[in-house]
């Protein structure tokens, strides 16, 4: 069972699918946590501080993946009966998957560390976009095969300005078609707009 989860910043999403995976977890599945974030500066050090400090007194076991590129091949891997997945998030697992693309294709060695402004500046070629497109398929068919309950978080960006420069605007086009690929598919799929959840599918 897949389920799509959507927001904005600070909408409440994870929360939101935090919650849902207490649900299971009252019925007796285990739960994993699959976290898609790098710490490579201070502030999202912080960030997924206050996301760790925030699960551990929730009253779930969780347990902790880090996988910022290999999504796929981990949830095949742990997806099964009576298991519970909440990934967070995929939007950037996609930001982590253009990057490497757009290094590998300048033959530059993956980063290590980075900053919005060299996403913003980061040359986009074909061959880059092809390797995510690539990724992105792969991903996709594998989430029809996964048992157990997945529960997808995921950033909707596309309601805001259109942004400035050529690969800005090209992630916010990646994400509206990765969630509309993971939607077509998904059993469940939830908007959380301050905090509160609105079921888009099933209606």
């Amino acid at each position: 069972m897949i389920h799509l989860v959507l927001g904005g910043a600070r909408s409440g999403k994870s929360r939101y699918g935090e919650a849902l995976v207490r649900q299971y977890t009252a019925l007796g599945f285990d739960a994993c946590y699959v976290a898609t974030a790098q710490a490579l500066d201070d502030e999202m050090a912080t960030r997924i501080a206050k996301h760790q400090a925030g699960r551990s007194d929730d009253g779930v076991e969780w347990k902790l993946f880090e996988e910022p590129l290999a999504l796929t091949a981990t949830l095949a891997r742990l997806a099964k009966p009576g298991r519970v997945i909440l990934v967070d998030c995929l939007t950037l697992w996609l930001t982590n998957q253009l990057l490497v693309s757009n290094h590998q294709v300048n033959d530059e060695p993956a980063p290590t560390e980075w900053s919005a402004s060299d996403f913003v500046t980061t040359t986009s070629t074909d061959k880059a976009l092809a390797n995510w497109q690539a990724e992105k398929t792969a991903f996709v068919d594998a989430l029809t095969e996964l048992e157990g309950v997945v529960i997808l978080v995921s950033n909707e960006v596309g309601s805001g300005i259109v942004p400035l420069g050529e690969l800005s605007r090209q992630f916010v086009d990646e994400a509206g078609w990765l969630n509309q690929a993971v939607a077509a598919l998904a059993d469940n799929v939830t908007l959380v707009v301050a905090g509160l959840p609105l079921a888009l599918k099933p209606l």
